[in-house]
């Protein structure tokens, strides 16, 4: 077998433009290679009759396709008739599930005790029984299935006395961001609710959930504890525990969006522009997102089509925008007065309000700042910056200053917040 450094690891599945696997095993330290092989439905056999690679990681649809054609596997797989990791013996390949350790990281992240507690698994297939294996192995009792089918009101209300929650089906999951698997009001005695969706951070299942004051955590944490383990098999030692604690921080860290609210004309363009440029990051001005959208300028939006429309539109640039990651975005100054603004923006992002003097405030080219004076729009969109935003800073200085204030604040932040 190769040495550590020379092994050719990868991962396979039938779409995996938006893995983030690759940067996870890099955290984790390992220094072999780690590459995306996307495989046809029917190709699983021709792929291991060929591939170079010593190990790899198995992901949809095919973790329990690939079973017939390994030579054995752990007693976690067998019994959970799913494989996600496999290794090239002598004798052909064996195969591993390294899901189970990775939700079961995940629930303990959360410090909530399941044993006793009654849990509600979304969804049948994929990783489903892995889910429900550890919830039980957790003492969870009874586990319930709701499949895609049964998932209907009248399943869920004979479920109403559910402690726990377990989205385990893809709803909500990039790039159909903004959708829940359950209504917001489901499980009316929920007291833990978690997603293995890891794209985006915050789910709007989990969104939901945090509003209710219940406790979360989504799939980013799973996704690392389990590559983690991946990578201890592939090398045949053992890593730190607290890596996992350590990447799934720094993932976050390195994904998250980071979003300037405030007034218009307080300087989120100039200062944004600094701080996308300080930490490396694309730049995205909504407001010239929304010109190229419409093939107009703002104000002749508001002239022809009228302020409704306008916040139509800006709404879904907002949505669109704010499904993305590692991005710096400034935002319109009146993004705040429409509510359904906020979940898209604070689903990957960190918003934080830039404060400026009102008498610093330019009016020109901007349709409400002429119609009201700044100190009546303010009056308004004060107690909607501070309910939209995770931080403040002032732009009371120059914007090279201002920039470094943003940027610490938004390292500041730290990356269990809302989740």
């Amino acid at each position: 077998m190769a040495a550590a450094d020379q092994k050719k690891i990868g991962l396979i599945g039938k779409k995996l433009g938006h893995s983030y696997s690759p940067e996870i095993h890099r955290l984790l330290g390992m220094t072999y290679s780690y590459t995306l092989q996307e495989v046809a439905p029917d190709g699983i056999g021709a792929f291991l009759e060929t591939t170079d690679f010593d190990a790899f990681n198995v992901t949809i649809p095919y973790k329990k396709e690939i079973i017939p054609f390994l030579c054995g596997m752990s007693e976690t797989a067998a019994r959970l008739g799913s494989v996600n990791t496999v290794i090239r013996t002598k004798d052909g390949f064996w195969g591993d599930n390294t899901d189970y350790y990775g939700f079961r990281y995940m629930v303990s992240r959360t410090g909530y005790d399941i044993c006793g507690k009654k849990a509600v698994v979304i969804g049948a297939g994929g990783v489903s029984p892995t889910i429900c294996a550890v919830l039980s192995d957790l003492g969870a009792n009874p586990v319930v299935v709701i499949s895609h089918k049964e998932n209907t009101a009248e399943t869920r209300k004979q479920h109403e006395d559910a402690k726990v929650l377990v989205n385990t089906s893809p709803v909500g999951m990039y790039p159909n961001n903004g959708v829940s698997p359950v209504p917001k009001d489901a499980f009316g005695a929920l007291e833990c609710v978690l997603d293995v969706i890891f794209n985006p951070f915050e789910t709007a299942l989990l969104a939901d959930a945090r509003e209710r004051g219940l406790i979360t955590e989504g799939g980013i944490s799973m996704l690392v504890a389990q590559a983690k383990r991946g990578a201890e098999l592939f090398c045949g030692g053992t890593l730190d525990d607290g890596l996992c604690d350590r990447v799934t921080a720094q993932m976050i860290a390195s994904r998250r969006n980071l979003i300037l609210i405030g007034m218009p004309g307080c300087g989120k363009s100039t200062v944004g522009r600094l701080a996308a440029a300080a930490l490396g990051r694309k730049w995205v001005d909504l407001d010239e997102e929304i010109v190229t959208e419409a093939g107009k300028p703002i104000p002749q939006i508001f002239k022809e089509d009228g302020e409704d429309a306008f916040r139509a539109l800006e709404h879904r640039v907002i949505t669109r925008v704010g499904a993305g990651s590692s991005l710096v975005i400034a935002t319109g100054g009146g993004c705040v007065t429409r509510a359904e603004n906020y979940r898209p923006l604070a689903q990957n992002g960190v918003l934080i309000w830039l404060r400026r003097s009102l008498d610093a405030l330019p009016i020109a080219g901007r349709p409400l700042s002429q119609k009201h004076a700044p100190a009546e729009l303010y009056a308004v969109r004060k107690p909607l910056y501070e309910a939209f935003s995770d931080a403040a800073v002032d732009n009371s200085s120059t914007p090279q200053e201002t920039a470094r204030n943003v940027v610490d604040a938004f390292n500041a932040i730290p990356e269990t917040l809302r989740t």
